[in-house]
């Protein structure tokens, strides 16, 4: 019981040095909550622009306003670095506490007392799962691997990822000396399923609960003490396998009552019914129903793709996650379906796609976030060009981007942008945009998102999904 003590002896007063591998969505709103809650934190990425931008304050993470990140990057942040050079380096009590820096080096690991990984699992071309950077995560914990020390995985993943893939790595790493030590007892491992919501406001990383699963009970307890220190509520369950279906079940869950609800407008557009009064009539019902709405497509780094990991794992045992794949054939055919809904209205106004000036307002993937990954807008993007419209975009969150060979430079937004375009396509429904004025100033506007449900058309064609 030595070990588990000492340990938890550093986390309840907040001596426990924190690593965070991997500062981006996930990794930074978490290596701040740790070090707001009085923890030294070291956060570790391999982007050195992103490194030196947070030891220079500034924030590339919406939820992390540089307001916030500044107060944990000064004097005792700058103590610790000063007495990390020093031989034989232990920081003072004061210097690590609420102090955060970052680096991309990995040998700062060997002062850590836990290391949470939260690196990309982005899908290979055949939608096979990519570990290669939970592996290069985990093989350089190994390196620095000690007694007493706590590993968590936050990355989304397949069930059995933790102690298929990351547990072996590790108890074959052995101690310094090379005695192999096994989890639960001389070092602790567990998986923390991330549910960050990018630009929320009312749930957020504090006060939205936090499932863990560990190899053991005692690594379970070890990892719910950690983030008892900065999280409201802790949900421990029985295993690290269940705490990854559990994140595959919300995602999938969302996916599957997406792609329901993008089928059912389909059908209203032929029934000649608005999809959006039928579900806000249907939302009325205080009991068995859950609203959900259609859109040009799946977005973030979630939903499109952690059902996936769940369909690849079930292949290997020989099953087809038959809910898994329908909806992804329907969510994934919405940018299809949004163009052919662009077409049939500039075809009504007398225009063809090709040569036609296109519009597009928002190309983030959700509302008031800057956050592109796997945003359909820019599947919609290549589907324009390929038919040769001449396609701009604006996005207020978005000034420039160059993502999987796509590079665009937005449009500024004026009277005279709107009138100049054919057809001006709503596909991110920011609240900085004021839609009567964009509908006055527009002859034509598809509207992806309900965004002009309050809006007075006027002599404004709108064709809404």
């Amino acid at each position: 019981m030595t070990f588990d003590m000492n340990l938890l002896d550093k986390i309840e007063s907040r001596e426990a040095i924190v690593a965070v591998i991997g500062l981006g969505y996930v990794g930074l709103p978490l290596a701040v909550a740790f070090a707001e809650a009085g923890f030294r934190v070291i956060g570790i990425d391999i982007d050195q622009d992103r490194v030196d931008a947070l030891n220079r304050g500034e924030s590339y993470v919406s939820d992390v306003p540089d307001e916030q990140l500044a107060p944990l990057l000064r004097e005792r942040a700058g103590e610790w670095e000063r007495g990390r050079q020093g031989e034989g380096f232990t920081p003072s009590r004061e210097a690590s506490r609420g102090a955060l820096s970052a680096t991309t080096d990995d040998d700062t690991l060997r002062t850590a007392d836990v290391a949470i990984i939260c690196v990309p699992t982005p899908l290979g071309k055949t939608k096979d799962p990519d570990m290669s950077y939970i592996i290069d995560a985990t093989d350089a914990i190994a390196q620095h691997l000690h007694e007493d020390m706590l590993i968590v995985l936050e990355s989304t993943t397949y069930p059995g990822t933790t102690e298929e893939l990351i547990l072996p790595r590790l108890e074959s790493a052995g101690m310094p000396r090379g005695c192999g030590v096994e989890a639960g007892e001389g070092f602790f491992l567990a998986f923390s399923p991330e549910r960050i919501d990018p630009g929320r406001k009312d749930y957020t990383i504090h006060n939205t609960p936090k499932v863990i699963g560990g190899v053991t009970p005692r690594c379970t307890r070890m990892a719910q003490a950690l983030y008892e220190c900065a999280i409201e509520q802790v949900v421990p369950v029985s295993t690290p396998r269940t705490a990854e279906m559990v994140k595959l079940l919300e995602n999938t869950f969302r996916a599957v009552n997406i792609a329901l609800v993008n089928e059912v407008a389909i059908m209203c557009d032929r029934l000649d019914i608005d999809v959006w009064d039928v579900i806000e009539a249907a939302k009325t019902k205080p009991f068995g129903f859950m609203s959900f709405y259609p859109g040009p497509g799946l977005g973030g780094h979630c939903i499109p793709i952690d059902p996936e990991y769940l369909a690849w794992k079930l292949k290997t045992l020989n099953y087809n996650a038959r809910f898994i794949q329908l909806a992804g054939e329907i969510n994934f055919g919405m940018p299809e379906y949004v163009l052919g809904k662009i077409a049939d209205a500039l075809n009504d106004a007398g225009k063809p796609l090709n040569g036609s000036r296109v519009l597009l307002l928002g190309v983030a993937y959700k509302a008031d976030v800057g956050d592109l990954r796997e945003s359909p807008a820019l599947d919609l993007i290549h589907l324009l060009e390929e038919k040769r419209t001449d396609v701009s975009y604006h996005d207020p969150y978005v000034p420039a981007f160059n993502v999987d060979g796509l590079a665009m430079r937005g449009v500024s937004l004026d009277g005279e942008t709107l009138q100049q375009a054919d057809c001006v396509v709503i596909t991110a429904a920011h609240s900085d945009y004021d839609w009567q004025w964009v509908v006055d100033n527009s002859r034509l506007v598809v509207d992806t998102r309900n965004a002009t449900k309050d809006v007075v058309a006027g002599g404004t064609c709108i064709v809404k999904l």
